[in-house]
């Protein structure tokens, strides 16, 4: 069977529209999908206030969640193979423990109000920066129309971000727009000082076409087209993002065999206007 598309929900509007962000992506890359929700083993820092029955309650309740997901997904997506897993432990572990094998992980940006919306908030960013498999955190409206644009970093390899957002488009239909952001130009020349801008941007342009040049000639059906801008890459992308249905950015070069999140896909998750994927640099 082929790798499957991991999502994980928590009930919440945000985990809702997340699971319908994975279905749709399930069903267009004929994989199936596979429902985590994850159970805190010990939800107070201090156990000794823990109620006896909290533990029996929140699997009650971890399986309704897990019911009405499959639910839902039964009830749009007849034919999709389905399964659901009630893990115990922290979030963050039992994602990563589930998603290790998959083709990818889909997370809503928030989760419940209050304060559990921040932990799932932190959760979501904190699997986007340490995961092996791309993560997507579905925020702002998931529209099945509109470009999918990619943020590329010129100094960093870039195939696994690139390989990743040619497919994606490919499997939408949908043109891709790569985007390289370049800041330093843009600040020097705001402090007064000259610059042949026209060659700049040219010779950063023939920088991106040959990045990309070898996952054209692999996806040719992909109609590409390519945009410099400088200004600062958050506002760059995320500028990008109004009118996209996915955005592609990657992780900062691996550490200690984990990814890390830059600054730039950090600032971008929070931002955007679409989903975004954020892919581990291979």
């Amino acid at each position: 069977m082929s790798k499957p598309i991991v999502v994980g929900t928590d009930g919440s509007d945000q985990a809702d529209r997340a699971l319908d962000w994975a279905a749709t992506e399930a069903v267009l890359r004929d994989r199936p999908l596979h429902i985590v929700h994850a159970v805190e083993s010990r939800p107070y820092k201090a156990p000794v206030f823990v109620p006896p029955e909290t533990p029996d309650f929140l699997n009650r309740a971890g399986h309704k969640v897990l019911a009405a997901a499959r639910g839902r997904v039964q009830q749009r997506w007849t034919d999709l193979v389905t399964t659901a897993v009630l893990v115990t432990g922290e979030a963050p572990r039992a994602l990563h423990e589930q998603s290790g094998k998959a083709f990818e992980l889909v997370l809503g940006s928030r989760g419940r109000g209050g304060f559990a919306s921040l932990l799932l908030g932190s959760v979501s960013l904190r699997m986007a920066g340490h995961s092996t498999v791309p993560v997507v955190i579905v925020r702002g409206d998931a529209a099945d129309r509109g470009e999918v644009v990619v943020g590329i970093d010129l100094i960093r390899d870039a195939d696994a971000v690139l390989e990743y957002a040619f497919d994606a488009a490919m499997v939408h239909g949908a043109r891709l727009r790569v985007v390289h952001a370049w800041q330093t130009f843009a600040t020097l020349i705001e402090a007064g000082y000259a610059f042949d801008y026209e060659q700049i941007e040219l010779d950063l342009r023939n920088a991106v076409i040959a990045a990309y040049k070898p996952w054209r000639a692999k996806y040719p059906q992909v109609d590409v087209v390519d945009e410099i801008v400088l200004k600062h890459p958050v506002t760059a992308l995320s500028t990008a993002s109004r009118n996209a249905r996915l955005l592609v950015v990657g992780t900062h070069d691996c550490r200690w065999n984990a990814p890390q999140l830059g600054s730039v896909s950090h600032g971008v998750i929070h931002h955007a206007q679409c989903p975004v994927a954020v892919v581990p640099r291979g």
